[in-house]
């Protein structure tokens, strides 16, 4: 499959996380072709605040794999990773990353920060950007776009 039809299943996985009210992102953990790891952003309904998209994909893909170090998988994710995340594939070895949009306020895979190419780390990812990044950005636009209005109609 292509970097795009993995990105439909990450989009997928953030209109999920919408319908219940969460900041739709969504993650897709990919090894040898297989998907072997899933999330969503769950934070309001798990109240946990590690319970981000791409830290729960990559948990199911070391379960998958039964090893910490998901050396060989690739991470899509709908928008750019922040710092706590994009540690987490630094820290367990994560080959690659793949996100739609860019995240200017807490982005660190290129736009505020750049922890997954750092030259001082230990490791390092392949980074692709931009991959369905419209689609990424109008869902989440659209969420606190209709965030606002409730807030107004209060």
């Amino acid at each position: 499959m292509s970097d795009e039809a993995f990105m439909q299943q990450a989009l997928a996985l953030a209109r999920e996380a919408e319908a219940l009210g969460e900041v739709p992102v969504g993650a897709v953990a990919v090894h040898q072709g297989q998907v072997i790891g899933t999330g969503f952003n769950r934070r309001e309904i798990d109240r946990h605040p590690f319970a981000h998209a791409e830290l729960l994909a990559l948990d199911a893909a070391a379960r998958s794999l039964g090893v910490w170090r998901l050396t060989g998988v690739t991470l899509y994710v709908t928008l750019e990773p922040c710092a706590m995340c994009a540690g987490a594939m630094v820290q367990g070895r994560v080959t690659r990353l793949v996100f739609g949009t860019l995240d200017p306020k807490a982005g660190a895979a290129g736009s505020l920060y750049n922890l997954v190419e750092e030259p001082r780390h230990n490791h390092r990812l392949q980074v692709t950007s931009g991959i369905l990044a419209d689609e990424s950005r109008q869902l989440l636009k659209g969420f606190f776009e209709r965030l606002r209005e409730k807030k107004r109609d209060k």
